[in-house]
């Protein structure tokens, strides 16, 4: 039976199931759900790709069951603070996969004789160009996401210009391409420099950008890595491949949007600004840091009528989501209205404090945004922060320094301010934090997850 008819229908369902896949994604209680039914929809375009005739079926198992050991094993062995640099990585081969698939389809083009057809080349030139930069781009935020590299931005004299030049020629190149034969003895080099230009673009486009703008590049490289796909698509004429992409394309570019408001901030300050390469412009503040026990802790969380917890890349690296939900069921039972606030930026990719609640199955309906909490703030008995540094930092309301704008929790506002930090360092931003210092803050310095655990011992016993 030949199943090919089959094939347009399949690709039809598996879009479909897409796109209300990713409709569930925008509400947290529809999240699971929305990512199975895409999940779903990606098993239906992959048979039906299957079925296609002339496939060559002994390598595409072997790069199945190669591919998902190394899922798997990445799957169980990696920690959820490691989670934003696996992102960038899948990002990164994403876009070197959608590179090797233009390259592929272009050296299939060269024993062809012919001038190649025009559409075929352009979507070739652009797939390549966008695959390469996605590629080291992500390459480059995995490491200094993972602190392999310098997590402050790497900027030189006549950076600019270098990078304007290499995207002239990149893009030179391209137009070259698309007007030389395949078949032509310079067709291949003029391939090479797109290549080359592609990857070298990535590694300049991406060096100047800070650490504490990594969740808005993760976003931005997800983007072009679907955008890429789509490109791909275009290249062997793969409709679900084109949907898909377009998809992810849209959808990142739309995050992207989301997480640069919520930075206060363009897209082009944060790419070519240079946040945080240079010191900022000293906080001034008073006092000094006051330090209190978990018991002082207890007594202060037992006697308030409302609490609210601030998670950031702190509770991730403490694996404390569990305790902090346990602490939160405690509270409630005491009489206390608890809710837990998360900035967009909090953690190091988009939505990182969401899924570390949502694993600790912390109710959808507790959670709240800060522009709903910080007018009701004062009246908050208190604020709980749990490794959050950069978007609780008041300095964030100071010119001159590097988090000025950003839009921040105002837990300094609170009545009392509980932080659980390991120390008084900066955050992933390099500014000091004048919340430490405040009159009504109390640090909890220690592990969180132990911290935070030996006060829930203290309201059960």
């Amino acid at each position: 039976m030949n199943a090919e008819p089959l094939i347009p229908y399949l690709y039809i369902a598996a879009s479909v199931l897409f796109i209300f896949g990713l409709k569930m994604l925008s509400k947290a209680a529809s999240a699971r759900r929305g990512n199975l039914v895409s999940s779903v929809g990606m098993l239906i375009a992959i048979v039906a790709t299957l079925l296609y005739s002339g496939m060559d079926y002994q390598w595409i198992v072997v790069g199945a069951i190669i591919g998902s050991i190394i899922g798997a094993a990445a799957a169980r062995m990696v920690k959820m603070t490691a989670m934003p640099e696996m992102v960038g990585l899948f990002n990164g081969f994403g876009g070197l996969a959608s590179l090797l698939v233009g390259w592929a389809e272009y050296h299939k083009m060269t024993g062809q004789a012919g001038d190649g057809d025009l559409f075929t080349l352009i979507a070739i030139a652009a797939t390549v160009l966008i695959g390469g930069v996605t590629f080291t781009g992500s390459m480059i935020a995995y490491a200094k996401l993972a602190e392999k590299m310098e997590t402050k931005p790497i900027l030189f004299k006549g950076q600019q210009i270098m990078n304007a030049s290499v995207l002239a020629l990149a893009l030179a190149a391209s137009m070259a391409l698309c007007l030389i034969a395949p078949s032509a003895p310079l067709a291949y080099p003029v391939f090479g420099v797109i290549v080359l230009t592609a990857l070298v673009l990535g590694v300049l486009a991406t060096i100047p950008i800070g650490g504490a703008d990594m969740p808005v590049v993760i976003a931005l490289l997800n983007s072009y890595s679907g955008l890429a796909a789509c490109a791909a698509g275009f290249v062997i004429m793969n409709n679900v491949l084109i949907v898909a992409g377009a998809l992810v394309g849209a959808s990142g570019l739309i995050l992207t949007g989301i997480m640069c408001r919520a930075m206060n901030r363009s897209l082009t300050n944060v790419m070519f600004a240079g946040v945080g390469a240079t010191a900022s412009a000293a906080v001034s503040f008073e006092g000094e840091a006051k330090t209190t026990s978990v018991q002082d802790a207890y007594l202060m969380l037992e006697s308030a009528s409302s609490v609210v917890f601030v998670p950031g890349y702190g509770m991730a690296v403490a694996q404390a989501q569990h305790v902090v939900r346990e602490l939160g069921d405690l509270l409630e039972a005491n009489g206390c209205d608890v809710k837990y606030c998360v900035h967009p930026v909090a953690g190091r990719m988009p939505g990182h404090m969401n899924v570390l609640l949502a694993e600790a199955d912390v109710p959808y309906e507790q959670l709240v945004e800060p522009q709903d909490v910080n007018p009701l703030i004062s009246n908050v008995d208190v604020a709980v922060v749990i490794g959050a540094n950069d978007v609780v930092n008041p300095a964030a309301r100071e010119k001159g320094t590097a988090l000025y704008g950003m839009p921040i929790i105002d837990v300094d506002k609170a009545r009392v301010c509980i932080v659980l930090k390991r120390s008084l360092k900066a955050g992933f931003a390099g500014v000091d934090n004048p919340l430490f210092f405040s009159p009504n803050t109390r640090m909890l310095l220690g592990d969180a997850k132990a911290s935070i655990a030996a006060v829930v011992a203290e309201f059960k016993d």
